[in-house]
């Protein structure tokens, strides 16, 4: 008469359990994998646009100047500042829409006939920016088209492009965002129309990134695009959404 040990039994009893958790397993995952098959769904992208015109903006120079004399370029800058402010003042904006940076200056150092750089300086270059800020956007393009007359004066200066902005742009993001998922629904529902099915609930939204471009831009960027070169501005947002088909 043979006998079974207390090991084996415990071997048996393993191996029962083992089996019983694969086939729980096994009978899980067919449940899961039918009611993931059993799921119709149509992924559509829907949009909405806005035009909207900028309500700040503000425009960049710099006064500049060269001399062999770093003292007599320091000295040129500091006696044209005040002409530019007395203009600035002139055309009509305040001190507070004003901003002043310190002067910066580098050097610029002579070069032999072969083309190497020497230590000896050539002249120095100095700047000073300044940048006007105002809420009427018209009146920072006019004095970018204006600006130039300084040169008239004998005030070298260097003028950047203007940037508008527009401040409202969280508010819109808001209204934009229902207004492009409406949109997306709408898309469903004209594909869906055709094969008499209809829009069933919400299963997933993923919001794309604005666009803010010029108005007749077309352009797109995954970073997304914030124009700060026009007045006028066309913002634009994009929802991916997955709808159920009912």
């Amino acid at each position: 008469m043979s006998y079974i040990s207390n090991d084996n039994i415990d071997k048996y009893k393993l191996i029962i359990i083992t089996l019983i958790l694969a086939m729980t397993m096994i009978q899980c995952t067919h449940i899961i994998a039918n009611k993931i098959g059993n799921i119709k769904g149509i992924t559509v992208t829907g949009s909405s646009s806005k035009i909207v015109t900028s309500d700040s903006a503000s425009l960049s120079f710099d006064i500049v100047t060269k001399s062999q004399n770093k003292i007599e370029a320091y000295k040129t800058i500091s006696s044209q500042l005040p002409l530019v402010m007395n203009y600035l003042l002139q055309v009509g904006f305040n001190e507070n829409d004003i901003d002043i940076k310190p002067q910066n200056g580098y050097e610029t150092y002579k070069f032999t006939q072969n083309g190497n750089m020497t230590n000896e300086v050539a002249y120095y270059n100095m700047s000073q920016n300044i940048t006007v800020n105002s809420k009427d956007v018209q009146k920072i393009k006019k004095l970018s088209n204006d600006l130039s007359k300084l040169i008239d004066k004998g005030i070298n200066i260097n003028i950047f492009t203007p940037q508008y902005f527009y401040s409202k742009l969280a508010d819109d993001k808001v209204v934009l965002l229902k207004e492009a998922s409406m949109d997306a629904k709408e898309r469903a529902s004209a594909m869906l129309k055709a094969t008499n099915n209809h829009v069933g609930k919400i299963n997933s939204v993923k919001m794309g990134v604005f666009q803010i471009t010029p108005v007749d831009s077309n352009n797109v960027s995954d970073m997304g695009i914030n124009d700060t070169t026009t007045i006028d501005k066309k913002i634009t947002s994009v929802v991916n959404v997955v709808f159920e088909i009912k």
